[in-house]
């Protein structure tokens, strides 16, 4: 399991690491919101744990942010501010589970893992991919948009599907060539740029609404306008 921790106490995020690290875990540490916020959008975990009083970008409004820009990874409230009206908040805010400072480190262990499986067996149920109008049925194999049928190769549709589980999170090149054609990246192919453009053009082409973006100097993001 991979795992964010956003939290701006140094001492309590490397206690944090340390006992997460411990589990067999991997855990990455931002220690202000905007930074939680570019690491969550930018890769993936598992599972995200989020102080709220936070420099930058409070754990409300990030999560907040999070769920608008369509990722979908659990949330874990971990915060001393511990009111009924504090857990709506962060509830309300996208967060999937709340726990109050100061807390047993087994409860978190259990926490987490209950979120993981959670995540992990929604993704494996769900055999239908939605953005907007883009529909991605993962059991026939079909691609629709707007009710439209769209004809796709094998690797064109591995490549869609790789980029809606990801929606809202920047992939490099990099990680489109081991996710989808399981190679290290060839820096001097272009494959992966004109497959997506193989993709533009029939799944964004013929509509207003663009969803595969260019992010200058890091890769592709898949969101809606």
């Amino acid at each position: 399991m991979k795992i964010l921790v956003v939290e701006d106490e140094p001492k309590l995020a490397g206690f944090l690491k340390r006992g997460l690290e411990e589990q067999s875990w991997e855990v990455e540490l931002a220690y202000d919101g905007q930074v939680g916020k570019k690491m969550a959008s930018n890769y993936r975990f598992d599972v995200i744990i989020l102080d709220v009083n936070l420099p930058l970008l409070n754990g409300y409004d990030l999560a907040r942010q999070l769920r608008n820009d369509g990722l979908a990874t659990p949330i874990l409230f971990l915060t001393a501010l511990g009111t009924i009206d504090d857990k709506l908040d962060g509830f309300e805010s996208g967060g999937d589970d709340y726990l109050v400072k100061p807390f047993e480190f087994r409860e978190l262990i259990a926490r987490l893992k209950v979120l993981a499986q959670r995540n992990s067996s929604r993704e494996q149920s769900s055999q239908v991919l939605t953005i907007a109008d883009l529909e991605l049925n993962l059991d026939e194999k079909v691609a629709r948009r707007a009710g439209n049928r769209i004809d796709l190769t094998a690797k064109e549709f591995a490549l869609l599907e790789y980029l809606m589980r990801n929606r809202g999170r920047v992939v490099s090149r990099v990680d489109i060539a081991e996710q989808v054609w399981d190679i290290r990246f060839d820096t001097g192919t272009n494959v992966i740029d004109v497959y997506i453009n193989f993709l533009r053009k029939k799944v964004d082409k013929d509509y207003p609404a663009k969803l595969i973006h260019t992010v200058v100097g890091m890769g592709y993001i898949f969101k809606e306008e």
